[in-house]
């Protein structure tokens, strides 16, 4: 997969790292040339463009015609929607996702189509709510105009998973466990990985199973 992200702020530049370690292909942008001079000496696997991407011609230079997908991790809203907007009008990309800064701009990102809004500020909302509520299962946030859903479920001593390796688990169709959080660790779970009583375990599915996924991991409702 082909990723172009604009903003290699720590977000951006976490995240390039994280999809180059996956074996992805990853373009990142930024008009700030100092922060650009200092990731090429730690990025030398990743083309680094330095520029303003909300200008078409800087976007073009990344070949973002080719991307799958393109990110826009900017500081500023209003740069996060014009880029996605441009990689989709004027450059065809399929996919697109943007950090939030502010949640009072949601109406604004969704104006501008833009398909992945991430507001990291709700979803911190939503994580110490639950913590307060001591619930055992919370939606953290849906996506894909709300039909994918992303939730938290927290893996008690009956549960039909517990003490099993991930293979060995059946899970309803179009559904995943994206990690697992034991403790301080985050684990990115593969077949061998073993699912423990007490573990918090992050999963995706479609919105309209998504209580028989809670069903297949905790055994009830």
């Amino acid at each position: 997969m082909y990723v172009v992200i604009a903003g290699a702020g720590r977000l951006g530049s976490v995240l390039a790292k994280k999809l180059r370690e996956d074996n992805h292909q990853v373009c990142l942008i930024d008009r700030n040339e100092n922060l650009c001079n200092q990731l090429a000496s730690e990025m030398s696997n990743i083309m680094l463009i330095c520029g303003d991407a909300t200008y078409p011609e800087i976007l073009k230079e990344a070949k973002i015609e080719k991307a799958d997908v393109c990110v826009s991790a900017a500081s500023n809203d209003e740069d996060n929607t014009i880029i996605c907007y441009l990689a989709k009008e004027l450059f065809g990309v399929k996919r697109t996702v943007a950090r939030v800064n502010d949640p009072k701009h949601i109406p604004l990102y969704k104006y501008m189509e833009v398909d992945n809004p991430i507001d990291s500020t709700s979803i911190i909302a939503r994580i110490v709510e639950e913590e307060a509520s001591f619930t055992d299962v919370m939606s953290l946030f849906s996506i894909k105009k709300g039909r994918l859903s992303i939730v938290r479920v927290d893996i008690p001593e009956a549960s039909p998973v517990a003490n099993k390796a991930v293979k060995d688990i059946t899970l309803p169709q179009n559904s995943v466990l994206v990690s697992v959080l034991r403790g301080p660790d985050i684990i990115i779970p593969y077949g061998s990985t073993v699912i423990l009583p007490g573990d918090e375990v992050i999963a995706a599915t479609l919105i309209d199973v998504e209580k028989d996924l809670v069903k297949a991991l905790i055994g009830k409702i």
